[in-house]
């Protein structure tokens, strides 16, 4: 292993949620970059979906099936990339996630934020638990989350997704923190809007669902355009991967003025719906 290389040349790579979406388009900018890629999905057939194309563009691909929200399934497929890479992933995207929002704290279903919770925040604790030591040991290696500007945002009516994102962004921090010097290193992706079928899939509100819609077309970033700035940074080393300005934005604003954010996010959203 040559070390101090960028981490997305070639790299031996396990992609979450790969089936669509920024999951997919991580899985062909690898490809392209020469790597070889396992993508995984709960629908099997999205993810056999993926892989094909990169297979038939010539680039190197299998489809594993799996629920992140499975402990059993997510070290299925690290036993699975194991064999297909002879060795351990050199990299790691734990991108599967789900959208839910439009009801305030009190009105939201229980069900609804076990679902979200269980998908978007234990989906990436499990990749973290099963493949992080696997880098770790062999001194090299590179994982990202997934999260969101949601993670810092606060917006009203998306505390289910809010949280669950807070997390990840946590959780991406903590293991930066341990596996320093390590060889390993972590990237938190953190976009706001990316033109994929989240919100179509999601359990999200009508009128959130329209809202959302017409802010992805209006600001919303290709999921190929942000799968090539995540690698990016992540080659460079940086721990926050916030492809779009406002979420840079809202990122520095949140941090200095914590107060004065959250009380203007608030009136913000009773204004305008």
């Amino acid at each position: 292993m040559i070390f101090g290389r960028r981490r997305s040349r070639n790299a031996d790579a396990v992609i979450t949620g790969a089936g669509s979406g920024i999951g997919a388009a991580f899985a062909a900018e690898l490809a392209r970059r020469g790597g070889r890629v396992v993508c995984s999905d709960v629908d099997e057939g999205s993810a056999e979906v993926t892989a094909e194309v990169i297979n038939t563009s010539g680039g190197q691909a299998i489809s594993v099936r799996c629920d992140v929200t499975e402990l059993d399934d997510v070290r299925r497929l690290a036993d699975e990339a194991q064999t297909w890479f002879d060795g351990p992933p050199t990299l790691v995207i734990n991108n599967a996630g789900v959208g839910a929002g439009g009801l305030p704290i009190g009105e939201t279903e229980i069900d609804d934020w076990h679902w979200v919770l269980d998908v978007n925040l234990w989906g990436p604790v499990h990749g973290c638990h099963v493949f992080a030591p696997m880098m770790k040991r062999a001194g090299f290696g590179g994982v990202i989350n997934v999260a969101s500007a949601a993670a810092f945002g606060a917006a009203p009516g998306m505390a289910a997704y809010n949280v669950s994102k807070a997390g990840v962004l946590s959780l991406s921090e903590t293991l930066a923190a341990e596996l320093s010097g390590t060889g390993v290193h972590v990237t938190a992706l953190c976009p706001t809007f990316v033109k994929t079928n989240i919100v179509e899939a999601g359990r999200i509100s009508d009128r959130s669902t329209q809202l959302a819609d017409r802010l992805m077309r209006w600001t919303g970033f290709s999921p190929e355009r942000v799968a090539r700035m995540c690698l990016d940074t992540h080659d460079r080393g940086g721990l926050y991967c916030m492809p779009q300005p406002d979420a840079r934005i809202g990122w520095g604003i949140k941090r200095f003025t914590p107060t004065v954010y959250t009380r203007a996010v608030g009136l913000t959203t009773r204004v305008t719906t």
